[in-house]
């Protein structure tokens, strides 16, 4: 029977439900969570728009010129492609053409060049896994690279697969070294050659009668250096993830991984015992122990460094083996036969100031931070590398370093090479007029194959024990002829300034050029003197900058008391009692220094507070061409806001923002030393060979079509400014960024650097070279490494690669004249920007030395440009200070790391003034500006990851409407319910869902 009870009685047909409590709780509640989602997404996409922008793509900008100007030629710059592919394909074309100048043959017993089909059994595990780049912003992605197997076997060579198969379906079985970004913990350092006893029996066989390929390798990375200590790396506790294995268990006390491992010396010997014919092929950008390969039980018949080789260097190392092209590079850095009896060796890595504590405990990113700080002292003063070796080469001769034998010391000098030819340099003529030494050498193809002569001149000015430090040899010019035919000759004509064999002086606050007789050599490298002359100078002092006509000064009378204070730097006069000792440990107040943090409010000066705001209907477009101290300037940046100024500065991660009531564009600013090929992604442009067979090259107008082409990849790609090219010095082979710098030799550096940024500068690229300055190391870079070098040194080699680029790298920009549109040029600067180094010099962080990043490249050099911070996700990095000192964008997210502090404050305003004053001279001297006319305006259209975050946030608000509207029917239908209830006499309710409701 039916339950009939009067509280149970069945709803009539059709009658709507009751909206339950729960129903009505999750549907408000989901409602609240897709507002708040939405509202967190907007918000979150917002804070790090710019890193978006970078990785997503950014929206198009769009160019509208004022009426009138529409035909206005705004084309500045010639954009030869207009897509990536192309430009890829040509790009690529120049590695193999850099490569093939790049290579240096460094032995040749007659076993090359070799014929075509010769029979070659590639070996070792970098034979099937070649070092192309290196870790970090020198990244380069192997699957786009041309493969040493199909680089030799499409020159010609017949490869061995047996054997090169077997290698290729095994190396990964054998761990190799990981540098990993400022992790020792996870790094490790493995050489990862296969044991020739592993070899399969098939693949030993193959290889007899054949001519071996030996290929030895060996990496680098940012972020960490390489082992000089492979035993102590192993065994100190900080490196986790390098553990005993089998290799390990090889090692022997004192072995480094810059000399060969047990593994590579039992394959050479086994290469040795099968085959016709040994070559190895030095796969690597630093020097290397190769001593055993040249004499003794393991001599190969040939070396050759191959170096680093970028996406299509592979190509050429097959044409260099074949002769299908002749070998015409030389060393870019001596090469030592012992490198631990270097003078760096002692003072490379790290020491410990064990007194300094909570020292900036927090860095932005949330990484860990040991709130102490560390050092390295350079020792070595101005002996580094040749100018050491030369040096005590001459005073072993005059008797006054005994012991010292150059032939036991160096394998190689620098600057040394050899060829598949012969080449006769006769020294016509050397003189000088007091201002510039000028000398014309010929050049002569005395033997059977075409090919390219370096011709190298250097200096050497007298010395007086107790006087200024002075290197016996110096290289003052150098140049390198076209191809020659056999019989064929070429005069070279090279010149330097007087004022370059001037040395510097703390005392005269300049550079000090002693009287006496200066010998001019022409040698065939730093140590074989094929002719030289003597001019006779009288003593002068310059205490004036050479381009500028600026006062110089002492300026880092802190460094120089330092290491007088607490070190024995290494002194000509007597080398053996000043040999650099081992660093250790110590406190920062027994060496009489103090670190203290930076406080922007004890550095306020007082200043008139600039004008901001201001309506003068100037246009950043209307400042291309013109100079730097123009008047116009003051017009334009009394337009910018605060807000403008410090959204400009910081925010700048791989881009600038729009300003766009001035018309600045947003810019584009990737990585790195290989080209655009960056660490933070694939941008699917050409990954070129090291920086380090760049130097070998020793060709500036190679190196000037190489920036030439990476500026029209940028026009191609969108890009604006390139983070390269890296200006360091090769102080120590263990540098784990050797790879991304040309040389120990700063003229060298400083030739090719300025002729790769003028090259970029012509299409409108503005090269942002690093790392200034004193990043010759990777350890400790960001926990507060003091660095600590003479003023003599800081500047006769740390500087003097920078000095060069900002002073004589140029180029000739079009620009619009007038209000006709009337198409003029200029000689324009073409080192615009650089990027200052995460490290300190002495006790201030490199960003934040106003006598580093302000009075030496500013007020003496005359550089207009901008200065960027490396990453700037560390709690030393403080805005405030790069500010004060010099620095003017942040390379951050402005999400993760503090504003500005005191922008209310009249001098700090200035300041933000000034530095957004260089940003936008470096901007508008820019492709950035391509299409833009006097009074063009600029719209950016949203980016397509913000119209997908919008279109996301559309369908969430309407979910979330649809959850609100049930809610709100709901509370309706209850109401209505009620009331019919109400009306026969249910009782009613006040429309919500009660608990008997909620129950059902």
């Amino acid at each position: 029977m039916a339950d009939v009870r009067p509280d149970r009685q069945p709803k009539p047909k059709g009658q709507p439900k009751r909206m339950t409590r729960r129903a009505f709780v999750a549907s408000g509640a989901g409602a609240g969570a897709l507002v708040g989602v939405t509202a967190a997404a907007n918000v979150g996409t917002n804070m790090f728009r710019s890193a978006l922008d970078h990785y997503l793509g950014a929206g198009e900008t769009t160019i509208t010129n004022a009426p009138g100007a529409e035909d206005w030629d705004t084309i500045y710059y010639d954009q030869q492609y207009r897509g990536r592919g192309r430009a890829t394909e040509d790009a690529m074309a120049l590695v193999t053409e850099i490569e093939a100048e790049g290579i240096v043959l460094l032995k040749n017993d007659g076993a090359l060049p070799l014929a075509q089909g010769t029979e070659v059994s590639l070996l070792g595990r970098y034979a099937a896994d070649p070092v192309y780049g290196g870790a970090g912003s020198g990244t380069v992605d192997p699957n786009d690279c041309v493969t040493l197997h199909d680089g030799i076997a499409n020159a010609g060579l017949a490869v061995n697969e047996t054997a090169f198969s077997w290698i290729s379906e095994n190396y990964a079985s054998y761990p190799k070294a990981d540098i990993t970004m400022d992790n020792p913990a996870t790094a490790t350092y493995y050489i990862g050659e296969i044991p020739w006893s592993a070899y399969s029996a098939e693949a030993q066989a193959s290889i007899a009668g054949t001519t071996a390929l030996v290929v030895i390798g060996r990496g680098g990375g940012e972020g960490g250096d390489l082992s000089p200590d492979l035993l102590g790396t192993l065994n100190d506790g900080k490196h986790a993830a390098f553990t005993a294995n089998d290799e390990t268990a090889n090692y022997v006390e004192g072995q480094h991984q810059l000399e060969l491992a047990r593994e590579e010396r039992d394959l050479i010997a086994a290469a040795k015992a099968a085959c016709d014919r040994v070559v190895v092929l030095y796969n690597g950008s630093t020097p290397f122990e190769l001593a055993p390969l040249v004499s003794g039980e393991l001599e190969v018949d040939a070396i050759v460094g191959i170096g680093s080789l970028g996406a299509s260097g592979a190509t050429a190392v097959g044409q260099a083996l074949t002769g299908a092209v002749n070998p015409s590079g030389r060393t870019c850095d001596i090469w030592p036969v012992d490198f631990t009896a270097d003078p760096t060796y002692a003072n490379f890595g790290g020491r410990r100031y064990t007194d300094v504590e909570n020292y900036y405990p927090h860095n932005y990113n949330g990484s860990v931070e040991d709130a102490t700080a560390y050092f390295v002292e350079y020792e070595e003063g101005v002996y580094l590398g040749y100018r050491f070796y030369e040096t005590a080469a001459a005073e072993a001769e005059a008797g006054s370093y005994r012991g010292f034998d150059y032939d036991e010391a160096v394998l190689f000098p620098f600057g040394y090479g050899l060829s598949y030819t012969a080449f006769d340099q006769a020294l016509d003529a050397c003189e000088t007029d007091g201002e510039t030494v000028s000398a014309q050498v010929t050049v002569t193809n005395v033997g059977r194959a075409a090919g390219k002569c370096i011709v190298q001149l250097y200096y050497g000015a007298p010395y007086e024990p107790g006087g200024v430090e002075k290197s016996a040899v110096v290289l003052g010019a150098f140049g390198k002829t076209g191809l020659l035919d056999p019989g064929a000759s070429e005069t070279v004509e090279l010149s330097f300034p007087v004022r370059d064999m001037a040395s510097w002086s703390s005392g005269a606050g300049g550079y000090v050029l002693d009287a006496g007789d200066y010998v001019i050599s022409l040698r065939s490298d730093s140590h074989t003197v094929i002719d030289e002359t003597v001019l006779a100078l009288e003593e002068q002092t310059f205490t004036t900058d050479s381009a500028t006509g600026n006062e110089l000064a002492a300026r880092f009378g802190d460094l120089d008391a330092y290491l007088e204070a607490n070190c024995t730097c290494l002194s000509r006069a007597d080398f053996a009692g000043t040999w650099p000792e081992p660093a250790a440990d110590r406190t920062a107040a027994e060496c009489g220094i103090t670190l203290e943090e930076y406080d922007w409010s004890q550095h306020l000066t007082d200043a008139e507070m600039p004008t901001c705001g201001a309506d003068n209907g100037v246009s950043l477009i209307d400042l291309r061409g013109r100079a730097f101290d123009d008047g116009l300037w003051d017009d334009l940046l009394d337009e910018l806001t605060v807000d403008d100024m410090t959204g400009l500065l910081n925010d700048c991660a791989y881009n600038t923002p729009a300003i766009a009531h001035i018309g600045k564009p947003a810019t584009s600013e990737p990585d790195g030393p290989a080209g655009f090929t960056s660490l933070t992604g694939a941008t699917g442009n050409c990954a070129y060979c090291s920086e380090y067979v760049m130097a070998q090259t020793w060709n500036t107008e190679l190196m000037y079509r190489l920036g030439q082409m990476v500026g029209q990849e940028a026009l191609a790609s969108g890009y604006n400014g390139w983070y390269a090219p890296a200006m360091n010095t090769h102080r120590s082979p263990f540098g784990g960024r050797n790879f991304e710098y040309y040389s120990e030799d700063p003229l060298l550096s400083g030739k090719l650097g300025a002729a790769v940024v003028s090259g970029a500068a012509s299409n409108g690229v503005y090269a942002m070279i690093k790392h200034y300055a004193l990043n010759e190391q990777e350890s400790y870079r960001i926990q507060h490494l003091c660095t600590w070098a003479s003023e003599q040194a800081l500047r006769e080699i740390y500087l003097r690669p920078f000095e060069i680029t900002v002073k004589e790298a140029s180029c000739e920009m079009s620009y619009l004249a007038d209000e006709a549109g009337t198409v003029r040029t200029a000689n324009m600067p073409g080192c615009t920007a650089m990027m200052s180094s995460f490290n300190y010099v002495g006790t201030q962080w490199a960003g934040g030395s106003h006598a580093l990043c302000t009075e030496v490249p500013r007020d003496e050099w005359g550089f207009t440009g901008c200065i960027i911070t490396d990453f700037n996700l560390y709690g030393y990095m403080d805005k405030n200070w790069g500010l004060d000192g010099g620095t003017d964008l942040h390379l951050t997210y402005a999400a993760m790391t503090p504003a500005f502090q005191g922008t209310g404050e009249a001098c700090v305003v200035a300041r933000l003034r000034e530095a957004a004053h260089r940003v936008l001279f470096t901007v508008v001297n820019s492709n950035a500006m391509q299409g833009m006319a006097p009074g063009s305006t600029i719209t950016t259209a949203p980016a397509p990851w913000q119209l997908g975050v919008w279109a996301g946030s559309a369908v969430l608000l309407a979910g979330a409407a649809a959850l609100g509207a049930r809610c709100w029917l709901g509370a309706r239908r209850n109401r209505a319910l009620d009331a019919a209830a109400g009306e026969r006499g249910d009782g009613a309710g006040d429309g919500r869902p009660d608990d008997a409701d909620a129950a059902s």
